[in-house]
This record gives C-alpha cells, sequence and structure tokens, in this order.
C-alpha cells in the first residue's frame, strides 16, 4: 500500500451523523492504524451526495491532486457519492490516474472482483438511503407546514420565523398590501420598485428594490390569492 494519502471529508445538508471532525478522526486513526501519512486534506461541507464534482470543489481539488500509486481515503464509501453512476465515474476518474480510493471502515477496499461489488452495493444502497431521507423529508413537510413550524430557509411573503415557527410580519403585509394595490391601480413593476424605494423600503436582503424584486412579490400575492380563493370556494360548498 501507498504510504501517502490524501484525505476527502463531505456532509450534506440533510444528514450529519457522521459530521466532519468524526470523519477526520475515523481517517486519522486509520492513518495510524495502516501506518499511512496523509499529505492532504479536502472538504465540501454542506454538499448532497448526488452533486456533481463541478459542485464539489473540495473533491475536484482531491481528484486533481492525484497521481499513480497514490491513494484518496474517505470515512465511508457513501462520502465519496450517493449516486450509483456518480460514484463510479469517480472511482473511474481514480482508476485512470493511476489512483485507488480506500475506506477507513475497510469496506470495498481489495482490489479483487468481490471488492469491486462490495463498492457497487455500497454505492446502490448509499444512493436508496439518499431516496428514502428525501422522500422522509418530504413527507413530513405538509404536516410541519400545517403546525406553522419552519419547513425552508425562507419564510412565506409577509411571514417571519420566530423560535422556529412562522408568525406574521405586520410591517411586510403592509408593503404586500401597498404592492397589491399600486398593482391594481396599473402601476408598472419598475415604477413600483422605484416608489418603494422612495419610501426606504428594503429588500429581505436589505437591499434596493428592482423588477425583479417587485416580480416576485407579485408572483406571491398570486399564490396567496390562490389559496385564499380556493378557501373560500371549499367554505361555499360546505355551506351549501
Amino acid at each position: 500500500m501507498n504510504r501517502t494519502a490524501a484525505a476527502y471529508i463531505r456532509v450534506s445538508t440533510d444528514e450529519q451523523r457522521l459530521g466532519p471532525e468524526a470523519q477526520r478522526a475515523a481517517i486519522a486513526s486509520w492513518a495510524a492504524r495502516e501506518g499511512v501519512e496523509v499529505v492532504a486534506w479536502f472538504e465540501d461541507l454542506g454538499a448532497s451526495g448526488a452533486a456533481g464534482i463541478d459542485k464539489r470543489p473540495g473533491l475536484a481539488a482531491a481528484l486533481e491532486s492525484l497521481e499513480k500509486g497514490s491513494l484518496l481515503v474517505v470515512a465511508k464509501r457513501d462520502r465519496i457519492a450517493r449516486d450509483v453512476l456518480l460514484s463510479a465515474m469517480i472511482e473511474r476518474l481514480a482508476t485512470r490516474a493511476g489512483a485507488c480510493i480506500v475506506s477507513a471502515d475497510g469496506t470495498g477496499n481489495e482490489q479483487t472482483p468481490e471488492g469491486q461489488l462490495m463498492r457497487s452495493m455500497v454505492a446502490a444502497f448509499a444512493e436508496y438511503e439518499r431516496q428514502l431521507i428525501r422522500a422522509r423529508t418530504k413527507a413530513a413537510l405538509p404536516a410541519k407546514s400545517a403546525r406553522g413550524e419552519r419547513v425552508s430557509g425562507l419564510a412565506p411573503m409577509g411571514c417571519r420565523f420566530e423560535g422556529g415557527r412562522v408568525v406574521a410580519d405586520d410591517a411586510e403585509r403592509r408593503v404586500l398590501r401597498d404592492v397589491e394595490a399600486l398593482r391594481r391601480n396599473g402601476w408598472t413593476l419598475d415604477a413600483i420598485a422605484t416608489e418603494l424605494n422612495r419610501r426606504g423600503v428594503v429588500t429581505r436582503s436589505g437591499g434596493s428594490h428592482t423588477t425583479s424584486s417587485v416580480w416576485r412579490i407579485v408572483e406571491a400575492l398570486k399564490v396567496g390569492s390562490g389559496s385564499r380563493n380556493r378557501t373560500d370556494s371549499r367554505k361555499k360548498e360546505v355551506a351549501a
């Protein structure tokens, strides 16, 4: 076995059971046990296992560093990818460089037909687990939303997050009502943006309003209006 290696660490945004420090510790323990020196560390923090190499600069740099006879070590093979085709492509890129990807937990490290089979099985189960996590998350969102709990990075227009829950934002709702009224009176998006800036009203990010930011507000108002119309329709049906 080569006595030097590059290490790769990845954590995603939806599962953190094996955090960066735990991965680093597992790799360091493996290196000490195998008598291997880790000469470089590469990280992608907050990166999905389904994200391509172009979306993971740490992985791209790690692959770029590989030379003939070198090693790329990960804590577990699912840190490389949670997609069967992507995992196979990354393995192929390492092989073309004359390098080898190894896992600190020892799974699939054998360069034999059995080892190749194990690597394929690990990749398939990693992809299955990713899809399972997504399905569970998607199923949980409606219930969380119904309880008024936070389900996304941004609160709905006219609301804000407070203590993990969605609450009304009166100031923003006044702006929404003003935009709705101006739009009904025939104002263009550009004219509304100019008016909001004149009043000193800023966007959620604290910037000046543009045609695009006003367009997003108008679209949000359309969605809200559609929801209210459906609710009113259901009420009428029940009353009938």
